[in-house]
This record gives structure tokens, sequence and C-alpha cells, in this order.
């Protein structure tokens, strides 16, 4: 009994701790990422009179303007190869970078490639939700299993072809139905893709 109470604990403890540490992890990169741009900007906004009120509003509204303006950079064919430049040669080799930009793509409906592609597979006589990671030459797929309700950990699946059912749905709809307990699942299942035996 002790020891069921102890691995209870140990794991109980660990999927807390993936929760709350990517959260304190980002806010802390968010804050310094907003420090660091209004030190950026820092000499443009010394510009404004000391008496303007909302001093930091303007500066974070300049970070926006330069957002919007980077944005729309990347949106021309020399941004968009500079961008590719960037991200092949420098920020792929930052680990989990290429995990979190296919997320964000995702999340924002932006990118509907078979990367993270939501699908029910076929594990010991159930269905089970999960991710597309990639196919392979042989028809085989990686797949993510998230655990719940935290999908940032789980299990990776090397799984035959007829085994992984891809599913038409957004990929946030399909994150929400493992972070609220299995609620929803059965919309997953009704936009299925069937495989003949």
């Amino acid at each position: 009994m002790f020891r069921s109470i102890a691995e209870f604990t140990k794991t109980t403890l660990i999927g807390g701790l993936l929760i709350v540490l990517p959260i304190y992890l980002a806010i802390i990169l968010l804050v310094k990422v907003i420090k660091g741009a209004l030190g950026l900007v820092a000499p443009i906004t010394d510009q404004i009179p000391s008496g303007v009120e909302f001093r930091q509003l303007a500066s974070i509204g300049i970070v926006v303007g330069i957002c919007f303006l980077a944005g729309i950079i990347v949106r021309t064919d020399f941004g968009r190869k500079a961008k590719n430049s960037i991200e092949r040669n420098l920020l792929e080799r930052i680990p989990g970078y290429a995990m979190l930009r296919d997320l964000t793509a995702r999340l924002t409906g932006r990118e509907q490639n078979e990367h993270w592609a939501p699908a029910l597979v076929d594990i010991e006589d159930a269905l089970v939700p999960a991710f597309v990671i990639e196919e392979m030459d042989d028809g085989a797929y990686t797949v993510f299993v998230p655990s719940v309700p935290t999908p940032a950990a789980g299990a990776i699946y090397i799984l035959p072809h007829e085994r992984v059912h891809l599913i038409d749905v957004p990929f946030a709809q399909a994150l929400r139905v493992v972070t609220k307990w299995g609620t929803g699942a059965g919309e997953l299942r009704a936009h299925m893709e069937r495989k003949e035996p």
C-alpha cells in the first residue's frame, strides 16, 4: 500500500510539474521578450516628453507596430526566403522550436499539413485520440498520444497505416477533447476516416 501511495504521489507531482513548469517558463520568456523589445524601442520612446501619460503604452504600441511590419515583410518573396533561411540555419537547431512553431501554426489555423494532424488510433482494441507527427515511406505513421488532461506529455507510437484514422476536425478541437477528459470524443469519432480491412 505504501508503494502505491508513493507511486501515486510521484506521478501526480510529475503530472503537475508538466503543467506548471511550461506555463512558468512561458511567462518568464514572455516577460523577458517584452522587456527586451521595450528596451530596443527605448531610444524612440525616450523622445516622448516625460509628461506624456501612458509612456509604457506607447512603447507597447511601437512594439506591436514593429511586429506588424515584420509580418508584412515576411509576406514578401524576399522576406519569406529570409525567414526560411533563418529558421533552417538557426532556429530549428534550438530544441523544441520546430514543435512549438508547428503547434502554434496549428492552433492559429494557419497550417493544415500532415504534422500534428488529429487522429484516432487503434491501441489494444480501443480508439485513442492522437496526433500524427509524420508519415513514413512505407505508409506507417509516427503518432503522439497525449496524456489526459496534460497534452504536453504522452507517448510516441509507430503504427501501421490501417491503425491510424485521420479526423477531419480542427487541431484545437481535438486538443480540447484531451484537456476536457474526453468530452467531445463522439464528435471526433463521427469525423473519423474509415479504413477498409
